[in-house]
This record gives structure tokens, C-alpha cells and sequence, in this order.
């Protein structure tokens, strides 16, 4: 698969490489790992320097990749400014994704999916991507104390003013996607064009319903985490001991005690001698079975370093025949979470006990 063979993306009719340049791990100082319920957002540290970030960037453009996705709480917006410096020059031809949602202060005002909050939090954005549009402006996660409603009507203003051009969501529920949809139709406004989900052999989930909403509806679909967080890296076999926990790693990412964790490291081990079995690097297998799901329109691939995105672009020409994906099927069955939080956002009535006990 060329990364000159542009997908379409949803029903947008915009065209993307399908590679997409995530950018979490760029900037310096803190990194968001992921927003919570309440817009908290779990900190970390980034390790790629903006210097080094910026050649990134620029080698995954000369390659072919099309779109950069970034948001605003990721290193608490200076991977925002690096990718606005090293767009200088080539902007029109990049499709720009940037999130809302986490929190950008110690002010918890600074954080949610309300008007309020959005109509600060794009110009934050516009400002530090040096840019006068953004390309897809997604909200990052679910905001349980914000009507759906009041979100997409604020969306919506902002692509009538041209700040925005498409907006879409990441994490939402089926019951979600499909509720946004309904509120636009039914009030006469745009809907969402995207939805941003973890896909990955060992983050199946989303099969069951996720990507047939998304093929439903016409939604472009970035499915990010390719190699579950490191999980398909090659580091998790038996063999290996317990792996090494990244130091900005959401709390339990990288436990593997316990009878769930324990399914996952004999999966994980099992696809890694599949991919032996192949002859194929372990993250080529995971790269082209993302690539592979008709309802994904882009991965995101989020490379710290060059060395890392040269091996990313290899594996983008990675294509599974039906026979490796049937192997894969029979190791990790076809809607497959092995542990709830790998959803990339547990709901509140699972999360809190007191939601569900009165």
C-alpha cells in the first residue's frame, strides 16, 4: 500500500494519505496521556524535543503523509506550536486535526466541550498552529455534563465563520455517535464528519458496533494506537519479564498481572510468533491489519523519533491476505477488549461505583 494511494475521508469528500502523523509525543515538558470525564487530563513527559519534532514532521511530508494530528492539551500545547512552525510553507497541503477538551490550566473552567469553553479553546488552537483554518477540530472525549446539542451547535458557528472546516468526535459511544447525528439532522445543522477510536489485533472492540456506525453514517474514522500502546511492539512476549512501563503511561497500561492482562500478554505473544511465522516484523503485521478495516479511513502512527517513522512508512506497504487475517481472527476473535480501559475511555457508570449503587 502506497502512501500515495489517498483515501477518502467519511463522506467529506477530502482526500488523506493513510498514514496520519500523530503527534502526542512532541514538544517539551508535560504530555496529556488522556482527558477524563471531568476534562482531567493524566501528565507525563514528552520525550521528543520540538528541533527533533519539527525534522519528523517534515520527513513524514516528504514521504507522502497528508495529515497531522495533534490537540491542544498534548504537552499543553506546544505540540500545537510545533506543528504550526513546521508547517511554515506547506500548510495547504496538509489536513490538520487538533482536539478540545482537556483541561489547559489549573482552572477546570479551561476544559469540557461547552460553547464557552470552545470558543476559546479554537482560538488558543489557531494561534498556536499559525494557522487562520483547522481542517478537522474534534472534541477529544465524551463531556458527560455538556448537551450534545450545545456542542454541535457551537461546531457548527464555528464552521460558518471559517475557523473550522469539518468536526468530529474520538471516543464517543455508539449511543453517542448516533445521538449526534440525530440532534444535527433533526435541527438542521452540519454533523460530524469523523470519529477517532484505538483499533489495533489486540483493541477489537470497535468492530462490534463503533466502525459499523462510522460506515452507516459516512464518518471518516483515524484509528490511532496501531500497536495497543506498545503492547504489539515486540517487548510483550512470555518470555521478555514484565516490560518496562513508559513513564507517561496512563495508570495500569502496562500491568500485566492479573486474569485480563494475563488473556492479553498470551495474545499479544501468541501474534507475535504469528508474525515470526510470517517472517514479517511484528508492527508490519499490526500496521496492515489497521490499514485493512474498510471503515478506517487514516492510522495514526505517533513515531518519537525518525528512526521510528522510517519503520512506520515500511509497514504501511504491509497487506494482509484473508489467510493471515483469519489467523489473526482465531488468536484475538473479531470484538475483542481484553480490558475496559483500552476503549480509550471508560464511561462514568463503569468507572464509579456510586453511579451504579444508590
Amino acid at each position: 500500500m502506497s502512501l500515495n494511494q489517498l483515501r477518502v475521508f467519511g463522506r467529506s469528500g477530502t482526500l488523506i494519505s493513510p498514514l496520519t502523523l500523530g503527534t502526542m509525543n512532541f514538544g517539551e515538558g508535560p504530555a496529556a496521556g488522556s482527558a477524563g470525564p471531568a476534562g482531567g487530563v493524566a501528565q507525563g513527559y514528552a520525550p521528543t524535543g520540538a528541533d527533533q519534532s519539527i525534522r519528523i514532521i517534515n520527513a513524514a511530508l516528504d514521504a507522502g503523509i497528508t495529515a497531522v494530528d495533534t490537540a491542544d492539551v498534548y504537552s499543553q500545547g506546544q505540540s500545537e506550536q510545533v506543528v504550526g512552525r513546521a508547517l511554515k510553507g506547506r500548510r495547504d497541503d496538509v489536513f490538520i486535526a487538533t482536539k478540545f477538551h482537556g483541561q489547559m490550566s489549573a482552572n477546570p473552567a479551561h476544559s469540557g466541550n461547552s460553547r464557552r469553553w470552545i470558543m476559546q479553546a479554537v482560538e488558543g488552537s489557531l494561534r498556536r498552529l499559525q494557522t487562520d483554518r483547522i481542517d478537522l477540530y474534534q472534541a477529544h472525549r465524551p463531556d458527560y455534563n455538556t448537551d450534545v446539542l450545545e456542542t454541535i451547535t457551537a461546531l457548527n458557528d464555528l464552521i460558518r465563520q471559517g475557523k473550522i472546516l469539518y468536526y468530529g468526535t474520538s471516543v464517543f459511544t455508539p449511543a453517542q455517535l448516533v445521538e449526534a447525528q440525530w440532534l444535527a439532522t433533526t435541527n438542521h445543522l452540519i454533523p460530524p464528519v469523523a470519529n477517532q477510536v484505538p483499533y489495533s489485533m489486540l483493541v477489537r472492540g470497535n468492530e462490534r458496533d463503533v466502525l459499523p456506525i462510522a460506515q452507516q453514517y459516512g464518518l471518516g474514522v483515524l484509528a490511532y494506537g496501531p500497536l495497543a500502546g506498545g503492547w504489539l511492539s515486540g517487548s510483550f512476549v512470555l518470555d521478555a519479564g514484565k516490560p518496562a512501563t513508559r513513564v507517561h503511561s496512563l495508570p495500569g497500561r502496562y500491568d500485566i498481572s492479573g486474569p485480563a492482562s494475563e488473556r492479553k500478554l498470551l495474545a499479544a505473544d501468541s501474534l507475535a510468533r504469528l508474525a515470526d511465522k510470517l517472517e514479517l516484523p511484528l508492527v508490519d503485521l499490526a500496521l496492515g491489519f489497521a490499514l485493512n478495516h474498510p471503515a478506517v479511513s487514516s492510522v495514526i502512527v505517533g513515531p518519537r523519533s525518525e528512526e521510528h517513522l522510517q519503520a512506520y512508512l515500511k509497514a504501511a506497504d504491509t497487506v494482509p491476505d484473508e489467510s493471515v487475517l483469519d489467523a489473526i481472527d482465531e488468536l484475538v476473535p473479531p470484538g475483542t477488549n481484553f480490558v475496559e480501559r483500552d476503549a480509550g475511555a471508560v464511561v462514568p457508570s463503569l468507572e464509579y461505583a456510586e453511579l451504579r449503587r444508590r
